[in-house]
């Protein structure tokens, strides 16, 4: 296995911005240094994979995280993580940024998503109105190197591509179409102005007359029209039981259960702690509503276990409804591996907001933070016409015209924030840094197949908890 760059397997932050030393008019000489790249890492050294000798082992990883979760949670995590190997990769992004994090890198780094896997990706509202589609998790976002952020894509397009029964030449094809429109995008938006790549974004609409497979395009237009239904005042009477005029949430355990007075309390306050963190514009807005109550519910497969609330509030009238979630946030699992990351956000649900709203070109107005008890947490609309297109029934015609979607929209939200000439002009024009991220997604779909069998064992050996 070649080295890694450096002894010690963090990026550091003083290195990894050599590059922005280059006044940022001299496009050129930051190409240039991108190319000079390759000298050092070979476009061949992406597709290397080989676990650490010291690899941490998937089920202790598991009960590690477990640590601080909600015990009644862990059983439906476990399960959630051992229905597939994809569902394990998903919940595993701290075992995967260590494995990416001691393979070769380049050291540029720009801000990562984190846990960019085909999954978070997905549609949601622009404060206009307006559906659009962009990366939507950021629970681990963080300043990081970008070939992590494509490593993870990556892998998971090739382990959701073998659950969905695709070949090994249709998956291929589609992790090369992702890592081609990565390129291709990161080219062309580092010949932009930076407050143009601010402005930049898709809509739905474009992206359903872009689309060239049918399936696809077919599956985009019924998730789209799904996903402008999801309303608080639509989904109101789904949460309180049927009622719809706002009273109180239902409860579904142990996927909606309720706090004891004393939490409540707490998290009313912290509630009113986050409108501090607003624009005085939405501050009033969302200082007019009035709390009626809040509740615990189970979201997404990494996070099953922590603290995520649903608060429901009603403004002058019964049906005019806000749902806001209050979601634990804790350090990102990037942040070991990068030197001097020490010194940055104090606060993890601060961090969350901020690194969401550099990645996305549009992104939720209600975003904040606020801290309850010895937990911080981001606050976010819980209901704001958020959907994606489903995974799991995806043909591997579709997979590909999507894979590619994915590698478009990633390398928007890396252009955003820094690199993206030095990245360009490193991936070159060439179809080599696409074989080689394909190499490196089937080797780490082998492992990560080989890990869910681990987990899947230990789960029938009692070892982890299930449903």
């Amino acid at each position: 296995m070649p080295e890694t760059r450096t002894a010690d397997p963090r990026l550091h932050l003083a290195d990894a911005f050599t590059s922005f030393r280059i006044p940022a008019s001299d496009r050129d000489e930051r190409v240039q240094h991108g190319r000079n790249l390759r000298i050092m890492v070979p476009h061949r050294m992406l597709g290397v994979w080989q676990g650490t000798k010291d690899r941490p082992d998937v089920v202790d990883v598991i009960e590690r995280t477990h640590e601080g979760r909600l015990p009644w949670l862990l059983g439906l995590r476990t399960a959630r993580m051992a229905a597939s190997p994809f569902g394990l990769l998903r919940g595993t992004a701290n075992l995967m940024a260590w494995d990416v994090a001691h393979l070769p890198s380049t050291g540029v780094q720009t801000t990562a998503c984190g846990d960019a896997h085909i999954g978070n990706i997905g549609f949601y509202r622009s404060p206009e109105g307006a559906l659009v589609i962009d990366l939507n998790d950021f629970d681990e976002a963080h300043t990081g190197a970008w070939e992590w952020d494509v490593r993870r894509l990556t892998a998971s397009i090739w382990v959701l591509g073998r659950d969905n029964g695709a070949s090994e030449e249709a998956c291929g094809d589609a992790v090369r179409a992702c890592v081609d429109a990565y390129r291709d995008e990161v080219s062309f938006l580092s010949k932009q102005p930076l407050l143009w790549r601010a402005y930049n974004h898709l809509d739905v609409d474009l992206l359903h007359e872009s689309v060239t497979e049918e399936s696809l395009r077919d599956e985009i237009e019924r998730a789209a029209k799904a996903a402008r239904k999801r309303t608080s005042d639509r989904h109101l009477p789904k949460l309180t039981g049927g009622d719809t005029e706002a009273t109180r949430i239902a409860d579904d355990p142990p996927v909606v259960t309720h706090p004891d007075e004393e939490e409540y309390e707490a998290l009313a306050q912290g509630l009113d702690d986050y409108l501090e963190t607003l624009t005085p514009q939405w501050r009033r807005i969302v200082g007019g509503y009035t709390l009626m109550d809040i509740a615990h519910k189970v979201v997404g497969v990494g996070s099953v276990g922590m603290r995520a609330w649903v608060a429901l509030l009603v403004g002058s009238r019964p049906d005019d409804v806000l749902f806001l979630q209050l979601k634990q946030a804790q350090r990102s699992v990037l942040a070991p591996f990068v030197h001097g990351a020490e010194a940055h956000h104090a606060h993890q649900g601060q961090r969350v907001v901020e690194y969401q709203q550099q990645l996305q070109t549009v992104s939720d107005p209600l975003l904040g933070w606020t801290t309850v008890g010895e937990h911080q947490y981001y606050v976010r609309q819980f209901r704001n016409m958020k959907g994606g297109v489903p995974l799991d029934s995806m043909t591997p015609g579709a997979l590909v015209d999507y894979a590619g979607i994915t590698g478009h929209l990633l390398a928007k939200g890396h252009a955003r924030t820094s690199g993206a000439s030095v990245i360009s002009g490193y991936l070159g024009k060439s179809d080599a840094p696409g074989e080689a991220f394909a190499a490196f997604a089937r080797a780490y779909a082998d492992q990560t197949e080989a890990d869910h069998a681990k987990l899947v064992a230990a789960v029938r050996a009692g070892r982890l908890p299930t449903v």
